[in-house]
């Protein structure tokens, strides 16, 4: 896989390895969990939005110590 452009949401702070990563690919867009780089999941562009708006529809749940 090419070097890609990881970025993440502001809304993760600028400390720990806590908070999910995209970036896009010629074919949609890959996501990753920062303390887990090496483990790359490639999503479609409408893969992706179900699974937003999946997450969207979930009740939300604060898992913060």
């Amino acid at each position: 896989m090419p070097e890609l452009n990881w970025l993440k949401s502001s809304y993760s702070g600028d400390g720990g390895n806590n908070c999910v990563e995209v970036a896009a690919t010629p074919n949609g867009v890959a996501v990753r969990e920062s303390d887990s780089p090496a483990d790359v999941l490639i999503l479609g562009r409408g893969s992706l939005r179900a699974l937003i708006r999946r997450l969207q529809s979930e009740p939300r749940v604060d898992n913060r110590r």
